[in-house]
């Protein structure tokens, strides 16, 4: 049982719910309160356990909290709801979040530094610019396919490609379309630009970054890669063992086990971190590919050609992505450099 009072929070914008209960769970106060208020509440308060969900501004309440003296956990919206009794209500919200963070096995959220925010939020960007610029150039091929067009893959071609059409003054071409067109070719150089500036940002972060560099020793990982499991498993702490690390981002398998009898499934479809899954996937079956090509020089490499033989390429690659999250978490965790055992000769 705990031996202070639990804040709950229910998260907005500028209207907070705020529930106020002893270490028996009884409620003290439930009331809305304004961002300044909230702020003058916790500096007030004695130290207490600050519980909010897993959400929109989260991460920088819990530090405001921390920095004030106070214990701070986000829960996932998923656990708080199983709490949530009669309407959903900022009130029946606020006291189902008090309710699940007195519960022992209440596993908390990973929060993230300052620091590492940053680092999500310049990935992010880069994410958004490469989603925009594949959005405007699929558009731009799909509709000059339509008047005959045919262009070959790559943005190369597209930007050499478009101007010709452009000053072409013998296509029948509308002088409306002529002009959409052109926005649209400015707009694709520009986001094209814009990658570049942010993907030298992050590259730059990348190199002054020592757990980074450590990390890309490691097969299939790059300097994206890189970035995410940092960003993922800085905070060490959070898990027990690498084991867990892997079945918070999805890499081990789903269990639907009773009765003694054990029914072991596929990786999780849900409960899964699928953006950094899918990275170290790709990473995972470009290792793959390069062993199908050269001779394999150390024990883990062997480990894998013979898992390709056995269960094919998709479940080796799954396989090393698991390898992979638990031997960056013991990197992380111990402040050391891969050393891969290396095959006699």
């Amino acid at each position: 049982m705990r031996n202070t009072n639990v804040l709950a929070i229910d998260l907005a914008k500028n209207s907070f719910q705020v529930c106020k209960t002893d270490k028996f769970g009884r409620v003290i106060f439930n009331k809305a309160l304004s961002r300044t208020q909230l702020v003058t509440l916790l500096r007030k308060e004695n130290q207490s356990l600050v519980a909010m969900e897993s959400c929109g501004g989260a991460h920088y309440w819990c530090r405001k909290a921390k920095e004030l003296g106070h214990e701070a956990i986000a829960i996932s919206a998923r656990r708080v709801k199983a709490f949530r009794q009669g309407q959903k209500t900022d009130a029946t919200d606020a006291l189902a979040i008090s309710q699940a963070a007195l519960q022992p096995n209440t596993k908390p959220s990973r929060l993230l530094s300052e620091h590492e925010q940053c680092l999500q939020s310049c990935e992010r960007i880069r994410e958004a610019l490469v989603e925009t610029k594949v959005a405007l150039a699929n558009q731009a091929r799909g509709l000059l396919h339509e008047l005959g067009y045919v262009i070959a893959k790559g943005d190369c071609h597209l930007l050499a490609k478009i101007p010709d059409i452009l000053e072409d003054g013998e296509n029948q071409l509308s002088g409306s379309f002529r002009a959409c067109l052109q926005i649209q070719y400015g707009r694709l150089k520009q986001v094209i630009k814009d990658i570049a500036s942010v993907e030298a940002q992050v590259n730059q972060d990348i190199k002054d970054d020592v757990d980074c560099q450590r990390l890309q020793q490691l097969e299939g990982v790059g300097a994206v890669n890189a970035l995410s499991l940092k960003i993922v498993l800085g905070n060490h702490g959070h898990f027990k063992s690498g084991r867990e690390a892997a079945a918070c981002l999805g890499a081990t398998p789903v269990q639907h086990s009773t009765g003694g009898k054990e029914r072991i499934g596929s990786i999780a479809k849900h409960t899964a971190n699928k953006k950094v899954r899918s990275k170290l996937y790709l990473g995972a079956m470009s290792v793959i590919r390069q062993l199908e090509k050269r001779e394999i020089r150390t024990e883990k490499e062997r480990w894998i050609k013979s898992l390709v033989e056995r269960r094919g390429k998709k479940i080796a690659a799954i396989a090393l992505v698991n390898k992979t999250i638990r031997t960056a978490y013991a990197m992380l965790k111990n402040n050391q450099d891969y050393k891969p055992q290396v095959l006699a000769t």
